[in-house]
């Protein structure tokens, strides 16, 4: 019988949960064109210079580790090993050993991502992606996630903020243009047109990660040109507090000359969607203003 398999055991502890004569006879050697990577795996990146070299050094040995996988209908789709994989297909390979594994899609998913928050190289939006996709697959806390990867939940906290990056900081990022230093500082800003502008003079000016800071510190500081709370009139202030109440979340009202705006502030899709729900349950009466 196989035993039973937990998150965050490590690939190796995994795999090892298998009994002995279960992988036996298990690796064998498949045509390279049956073998598919797994699509739910963080990496989407690989480094060029380092897959030339793999792909020199399968030419000239071979590979030494088996890709484990798992049969799918009419393929193999990698659990372990893509960078291999595809190595070996730079190199002109037309087979690959594999260790064929039996795992259920939540086993097949928990390996492929353990596996890959093992190294080193993945980037950290690739990282706080594979976090994320845990979180929400094995329903877990932060805290259960970073005992399970044997991190500390203050890193798992922060990666995942990463995610709150604008597309094209997070591409940035990816592309090593600017460091997690410099990432972490523009997060400062919850305005994303001003993340923006701080990320592109990072680029433009080369500014460090300190520097950074400082730049953030002093767009924070700046005095807004919107109506402060004490300024507004009582009405205003009465409207604002109501809206909060029923929306149960920060709102601010702006006027201006003959108009205004109405700032709701949510902190995730399912509070977006909250949101959304209650406004349109609202009764007009609510909102009122005696």
């Amino acid at each position: 019988m196989v035993a039973k398999r937990g998150l965050g055991k490590g690939l190796s502890a995994l795999i090892s949960d298998l009994p002995e004569e279960d992988n036996k006879g298990q690796v064998k050697k498949v045509s390279i064109n049956e073998v598919e990577p797994n699509k739910k795996q963080p990496r989407k990146i690989f480094d060029e210079k380092k897959m030339e070299e793999l792909a020199t050094s399968i030419k000239e040995h071979g590979i030494i580790q088996p890709l484990i996988v798992i049969k799918k209908d009419s393929f193999y789709e990698i659990i372990a090993g893509e960078r291999r994989w595809r190595a070996a297909r730079m190199a002109g390979l037309k087979e690959v050993p594999v260790l064929i594994q039996e795992y259920t899609t939540r086993e097949a998913m928990e390996i492929s991502l353990i596996e890959n928050l093992q190294r080193e190289d993945l980037n950290p939006i690739e990282e706080a992606k594979a976090f994320e996709t845990l979180i929400n697959a094995f329903s877990l806390k932060q805290e259960e996630l970073a005992k399970r990867v044997g991190k500390s939940r203050s890193t798992i906290a922060n990666t995942l903020r990463l995610l709150q990056l604008d597309e094209s900081i997070q591409s940035l990022l990816i592309q090593q243009l600017i460091s997690e230093g410099h990432a972490r500082a523009i997060l400062g800003l919850a305005d994303k047109d001003s993340q923006l502008t701080v990320a592109d003079k990072v680029l433009k000016d080369g500014l460090s990660v300190r520097a950074t800071e400082k730049l953030v510190k002093t767009i924070l500081e700046k005095p807004k040109k919107k109506e402060t709370y004490k300024e507004m009139s009582p009405i205003f202030r009465e409207i604002e507090d109501r809206i909060k109440n029923i929306l149960g979340t920060k709102v601010q009202i702006s006027r201006g000359k003959n108009k205004g705006k109405i700032e709701i502030e949510y902190y995730s899709d399912n509070d977006l969607d909250r949101i959304l729900y209650l406004i349109q349950s609202i009764d007009n009466k609510n909102l009122e203003v005696k």
